[in-house]
């Protein structure tokens, strides 16, 4: 599959028939140069670090008694990859898995590991993997439904009047000290850049440096309202436009999507190294 797929290119939007024997070959990488260079993010020197967090609640196989076996997959994709995999191939890939036959859990993560790796690092000179963790059914009462931490942007009455998306919103405070805090929203919501279905999500922003004003950062965030963007790109887009705007010097956006046909996208971005952060649900997921 060449580099050059574009999402129309791609199943979204279209009828597919659902494949339930093992099919590698579904996946469909998208290229993330594109829009980056569109935003004017540099894609030979990335301005953050971090990772695309996925969470698939629809993963099933045959033991080899055929008898079916089922798991909740957290998958970690880095940030640095020159493809992400759209969403649809996706949930028609883990399909395929339903009526396949495989010796145990493990040989399905190693089996999703290394499709994966290969497709989204696929015509990179870098080599890399992706991070990949089964849940068994045991294990299910361990998944974490929280909100995410910080302090609540939703709580200020604001007018809105802007449902693209305005980076002129965002502003800092002038005269007050730096400051080190974290902001959320459940707000967050765009459309698929394809078929125009809405993605809801809710968004945490932890900075140091001038106090952002709080009412423009909420706006900005609501401006999303209508954009047309996969969730990657708008994670990016948020952290790009606050980075330029407000010139923290720590800025972090984690983004969580409500799920879509069992499966969730929830990209981090970060402006330094640092510990993953917690691959919770929030209750809207």
């Amino acid at each position: 599959m060449s580099l050059d797929n574009t999402p129309e290119q791609s199943q979204l939007g279209r009828a597919s028939a659902y494949v339930d024997r093992y099919d590698p070959s579904l996946l469909f990488p998208l290229p993330r140069a594109l829009q980056r260079e569109e935003m004017g993010i540099d894609t030979q020197r990335l301005p953050f670090f971090g990772a695309d967090l996925w969470t698939a609640f629809e993963l099933s196989w045959l033991n080899p008694r055929g008898k079916p076996q089922l798991a909740i997959a957290h998958f970690t994709v880095p940030c640095e990859t020159p493809s992400i995999i759209e969403s649809k191939s996706f949930k028609l890939y883990l399909n395929s898995f339903n009526s396949s036959t495989f010796a145990d859990a493990e040989a399905v993560r190693e089996r999703l590991r290394a499709d994966l790796g290969e497709a989204v690092w696929r015509g990179s000179e870098r080599s890399g993997s992706v991070g990949v963790r089964l849940l068994a059914p045991a294990q299910f009462d361990a998944e974490r439904l929280e909100e995410l931490s910080g302090l609540d942007l939703d709580r200020l009455d604001v007018d809105c009047t802007d449902y693209e998306p305005r980076p002129e919103l965002l502003r800092t405070v002038p005269g007050e000290p730096a400051v080190n805090e974290t902001l959320t929203s459940r707000l967050l919501k765009s459309n698929c850049r394809v078929t125009g279905q809405p993605d809801w999500g809710s968004v945490q922003i932890s900075y140091s440096g001038p106090p952002i004003d709080q009412e423009g950062l909420l706006r900005y965030i609501v401006s999303f309202r209508n954009h047309n963007e996969f969730h990657e790109p708008c994670a990016e887009r948020i952290f790009t436009d606050i980075w330029r705007r407000c010139a923290p010097t720590r800025l972090a956006v984690y983004c969580r999507y409500t799920r879509r046909g069992g499966l969730d996208i929830n990209p981090w971005r970060t402006s330094s190294p640092q510990a993953l952060p917690p691959n919770i649900r929030t209750a809207r997921q």
